[in-house]
């Protein structure tokens, strides 16, 4: 059951940054040729800088999670390897434990910063809507993260098992 709830939000996660980027790359590529083609049609298109702002932040925080299973975070792998196995794994879990304590301190944090600026009404100048977008996707990418570090901390997965299983995908 939780394996197929982690394969369906592998799937979610993997799907939403897809979309993202492949948005960003339109709006940049729209944007480059019109200010090539049009300069004095740039300036109705200003919105676009802003925009590609908040998906690269939806990006790099919904990301985190994925790229902690795929083991692309910063890791001392090398030096984790050339331990004993139970001195790696108790260091690993030491890992886990630290990053899933840090990881609910910052989801908490920047959920209550979300929340902040949510009650302050500010609104993004050219696109018009609430700032919260900008930081609506720290708590969560947070929590995603969260979540890995304690499932492998509880022995429910591994990142090494995943990476294999993401690769076959």
């Amino acid at each position: 059951m939780l394996a197929t709830l982690m394969t369906a939000l592998r799937v979610v996660e993997r799907t939403f940054i897809a979309i993202v980027m492949i948005g960003i790359s339109a709006l940049f590529f729209t944007n480059v040729v019109v200010r090539q083609l049009s300069p004095q049609l740039a300036t109705e298109l200003a919105w676009i800088e802003e925009a590609t702002l908040f998906a690269f932040a939806w990006l790099v925080f919904l990301g985190l999670g994925l790229a902690l299973e795929r083991r692309r975070q910063i890791a001392m792998t090398v030096l984790l390897d050339s331990f004993s196995r139970p001195v790696a794994s108790t260091i690993q879990k030491t890992i886990n434990l630290a990053g899933l304590v840090f990881c609910v301190f910052l989801t908490k944090a920047s959920f209550d910063l979300a929340v902040f600026i949510l009650r302050s009404g500010q609104v993004s100048p050219t696109l018009g809507f609430s700032v919260v977008g900008l930081y609506a996707p720290l708590p969560l990418g947070f929590a995603l993260l969260s979540l890995r570090y304690l499932l492998e901390l509880l022995g429910v997965q591994d990142r090494s098992e995943i990476r294999d299983v993401i690769a076959d995908h």
